[in-house]
């Protein structure tokens, strides 16, 4: 499966502790990641992440290309909604792009964790 990880700046200790508590489950995935995510991620987990640009240099509009071809089957995206962002257009068009595409979309830990233990317990299909 391959899963998507981007998490703007006030959420990249969430999505780090996301990261380490379902090590197991994520590294039987191909993952990608927006940049500074990425290496935040790999960093702390030793995980194996294809990184793209940081976000607001690019890095959601490459993701959302490759939602766009059909090459994502999860996206964990945790949002700051209490923080205005430069590229809020590029996010918005991502969160459009999965719903276009019907691809689970996390947007907070809750949803999130929710589609990691469906991985874990099997009960996530494509």
């Amino acid at each position: 499966m391959k899963i998507a990880l981007i998490a703007h700046d006030k959420k990249k200790n969430e999505i780090i502790e996301l990261a380490k508590k379902y090590k197991d489950v994520l590294e039987g995935n191909e993952l990608y990641a927006t940049g500074t995510t990425g290496t935040l991620i790999m960093g702390e987990t030793g995980l194996s992440i294809h990184r793209m640009k940081s976000g607001p240099l690019g890095g959601d509009q490459q993701i959302g290309a490759m939602l766009a071809m059909g090459e994502l089957d999860l996206i964990i995206f945790l949002r700051d909604p209490l923080t205005a962002q430069p590229h809020e257009p590029d996010v918005s068009a991502l969160l459009r792009l999965g719903d276009v595409q019907k691809i689970p979309l996390a947007t907070n830990m809750g949803s999130a964790t929710i589609m990691l233990e469906a991985l874990k317990n099997k009960t996530f299909l494509v």
